[in-house]
Formats: structure tokens, sequence, C-alpha cells
């Protein structure tokens, strides 16, 4: 395999390749800016054609998942393709039709937790502390918007989303965000990969990955791409959603103009 340890995500094959360990690779933040989002649509793109893999287990080095997209890269200047970039990425992931768990320590937020709940499971560790915090810099959260109503229901979805408060591994499992808690997530999610999936045919794990987000993925992506034009022709229009991100650059409180 192809794969360059110095870079943003690491891979390593793992039982004779019927899984790929999938790592976020910049620590401690494993900010998901453009080279690393570019990274990860490499690794779905040859995970598709990668005939024995039967599933990924997507984990993180250092104390935390990741911290979520480039705030920079949500100026003007750069959203437009770096929304584009990113969204591409979850259009990767369902395209390569493979069960993906991911593995969360630490703090997981807004794009991060963005990719870690479109995972088919999450294993979190206790110190997890889970969150959608963009409403806090003035702007929205496209991928959770269309995702988190379905996969923990409209309430939860609207507390995370609106308040962007954080919520810890305890409360992640109870409302359904995360599916097991677990001292070492990766180990645990390891197992389930092993235990539940090392016995089956690769292609037919596939078509089932597939069969079980046929619907969802109908629904999800047209949606995105609406969310993504009502971010750019819309919200970034509006004064407080670049005062939010410029005020988050300069380590001050927004000045919200409410118009």
């Amino acid at each position: 395999m192809n794969n360059d340890p110095s870079g943003p995500v690491t891979v390593t094959e793992l039982d004779d390749g019927a899984f790929w360990r999938v790592a976020l690779a910049r620590p401690k933040a494993n900010v998901l800016d453009a080279a690393m989002t570019r990274a990860l649509r490499d690794v779905f793109a040859r995970a598709t054609d990668a005939r024995r893999l039967a599933g990924v287990l997507l984990t993180s080095d250092g104390p935390h998942f990741s911290f979520g997209a480039s705030v920079q890269e949500h100026l003007p200047a750069q959203v437009a393709g770096m929304l584009s970039a990113f969204h591409g990425l979850f259009r990767d992931v369902a395209a390569a039709r493979l069960p993906v768990v991911a593995a969360v320590r630490g703090q997981c937020l807004g794009g991060g937790l963005e990719l870690a709940s479109f995972c088919h499971r999450l294993v979190v560790a206790p110190d997890a502390k889970l969150g959608q915090p963009e409403i806090k810099l003035g702007v929205i959260a496209p991928v959770a918007s269309a995702l988190l109503p379905e996969r923990v229901g409209p309430g939860v979805a609207a507390d995370l989303c609106l308040s962007g408060r954080t919520i810890d591994a305890n409360e992640a499992l109870a409302c359904g965000l995360a599916d097991r808690l677990s001292d070492d997530p990766e180990a645990a999610a390891l197992s389930w990969l092993r235990e539940s999936l090392l016995a089956h045919s690769a292609m037919s794990l596939r078509f089932a990955t597939h069969a079980l987000r046929a619907g969802f993925n109908a629904r999800f992506f047209p949606t995105l791409d609406r969310l993504e034009r009502l971010y750019l022709d819309d919200l970034m229009r509006s004064g407080d959603a670049v005062e939010g991100i410029r005020a988050f650059l300069d380590k001050r409180t927004p000045r919200w103009s409410h118009a």
C-alpha cells in the first residue's frame, strides 16, 4: 500500500488486508484542513478498489480525535472550496460501500464529529467530548444538520446544533450518538470488526453496506447539496457569519449585528 508515514493520514493494513486502520495523524488537534481532507478522500478512493477489504477502523493519533475543520478555511475566500472538498469526503466514504467504525478519544468537535457520526458505528472513550460548536462562530454545520436528525432524532440534533454545547461520553451513549463506551475504543472497534465481519465475504459486505444506507443516502446527499448552497449563497452574505469566524481567529468575543 502507498502510505506516507509523515502525511496527515496514515493507513495500516490489518488481518491480511481485511481491515484498514485509518488514523488522523496531525495531533494534537487533528484539524480537518484541506490537506487532511484530500488525504482521507484518497484513502477512500483507494479503498473502493481494495478487493479483500471488509471494513475500516477510523481513529486518530494523539489524545484527541479532531478539533474539527480549519476555521481559517471558513473565511470568504476559501469557504466554497473547503465545503465542496469536505462534503466530497462524505460522498467518497459512501461510494466505497464499506463498514466504517470510528474510535474516539478526547475532543471530537465540529467537522470531526460530523465525520465520526457518519460512520456506521461510533465507539467512545470515557474522556470523549463531542459537540457541534459551529453556531458559536455564527455559522451552521451542514453535514450535522442533515445527518444528526436521522442518527439521534430531531430533538437531540436541535440541542447539539442550536446550543453548540459539548456532551460527554455517557450522554453521547445515552442519546444514541455513540454505540459503545470503552476504555480502549480502538481495541473495542477492531474487536467488533473482527468478530462481526471477518468471516463474511468482503464483496457481500459492500452490497450489504450499500443496501443499509440506500434510503439514507437518497435523502442525505440532496439535503447536503441544498445546505451547502444555503451556507454559501445566504449565510455567508450575513455580517455575523464572517464576524464570528474573524472573532474566533482574533481570540475575541464576537460583536453580533443580528442582521
